[in-house]
């Protein structure tokens, strides 16, 4: 029987694509692009501006009381909706650094089929992974901080007795009972979506990644 220059019979052709990656490039690969791609999100928004000077990452107010900010500002209350949004948004940065060891550890613990999982799934799969792994116990870290900082603001605390009542009755998201709570989520979905564009440019141009590994590694599935 011909033999192919790999010593494989020339009728079976070689493997291709994820399928021609060693378990340990796999592994390592996308242990080097999540950690990246985490390193990158906290030190992003983990600053002073991360959130409040991004417009597309800038927590807004909770949606009621964005119902209410026209009325709030004709009645001479712009400056306590302004110092709320300022500190929200500044609890969120405070609490984001926080996240850096979890998402690291999540990483070091990521088995081998996570990471074939991962590689092969859809544009968003890493970022699943950090959510799935890490969302529970941040929630946890990032509310005392995130509560340290905004009940020094007058509006936080009435904002918290009005909407934790209303919260029992249904009338409003329970996730937007208390501001601690709205903003521990919004800066977690933020943190999650930063994440998720770094892993959406290792995988439209691997190449560009400045890693041989995450050359490889990505190459071969997206075959760029």
């Amino acid at each position: 029987m011909l033999r192919g220059v790999l010593g494989k019979p020339a009728s079976q052709p070689a493997a291709s694509g994820a399928d021609a990656l060693s378990n340990a490039d796999i592994n390592a690969g996308l242990k080097e692009a999540l950690t990246r791609g985490a390193d990158a999100a906290v030190a992003q928004l983990g600053q002073k501006d991360g959130f409040f000077g991004n417009p597309a990452l800038k927590i807004p107010l909770p949606p009621s009381l964005q119902k209410a900010e026209k009325a709030m500002r004709m009645l001479g209350m712009g400056r306590q909706a302004d110092e709320l949004v300022l500190s929200m948004n500044r609890a969120a940065e405070a609490a984001v650094p926080e996240a850096k060891t979890l998402l690291v550890d999540a990483v070091r613990a990521m088995t081998l089929e996570d990471a074939r999982g991962i590689l092969t799934g859809g544009q968003t799969s890493a970022t699943d992974f950090f959510r799935r792994k890490t969302e529970s116990t941040l929630t946890e870290r990032f509310g005392p901080i995130v509560k340290a900082t905004t009940d020094k603001v007058g509006l936080a605390q009435q904002y918290n007795q009005y909407a934790g009542a209303a919260a029992q009755f249904n009338l409003i998201d329970k996730k937007q009972a208390s501001v601690e709570q709205y903003v521990t989520q919004q800066a977690l979905d933020r943190l999650y979506t930063v994440i998720g564009e770094n892993e959406a440019a290792i995988r439209a141009n691997p190449m560009q990644a400045g890693s041989d590994l995450l050359k490889k590694v990505f190459g071969a599935v997206t075959g760029k």
